[in-house]
């Protein structure tokens, strides 16, 4: 992958962390998402070094050393039925988008009724 862009993406401003895009010539993208600890040390100019700090750990990393099977595919809250996790998520996603969105609109209708009319 010839490396043509980088970019960088505050999640909530940067308060939850950041995603680093790596963009190939081909049209690749490698994300990396990175969370932030509570000293605040990660910022949008140092994001870059900590994913390409974080990509060559894992390139230099075997995956047959994983010799008793510890690491597992994570299945989604959806794979897995977990009512309480896809809450969260929806929770999060709403909170991730406000103010995007447009505020529900609740609307009713009243007909009087119980009064006859006398012609």
């Amino acid at each position: 992958m010839q490396l043509v862009g980088t970019q960088v993406i505050p999640e909530q401003g940067g308060k939850r962390g950041f995603t680093v895009e790596f963009v190939g010539s081909g049209g690749e993208v490698v994300s990396v998402q990175l969370r932030s600890a509570s000293d605040r040390s990660l910022t949008a100019g140092n994001a870059v070094d900590r994913a390409r700090s974080i990509m060559s750990e894992l390139a230099a990393s075997d995956p047959s050393d994983d010799v008793d099977g510890d690491v597992e595919a994570l299945r989604s809250a959806r794979q897995a039925g977990d009512a309480g996790t896809m809450e969260e998520q929806l929770e999060q996603g709403l909170e991730d988008s406000f103010p995007a969105s447009d505020p529900v609109s609740i609307t009713t209708s009243t007909i009087p009724t119980g009064k006859v009319r006398k012609h």
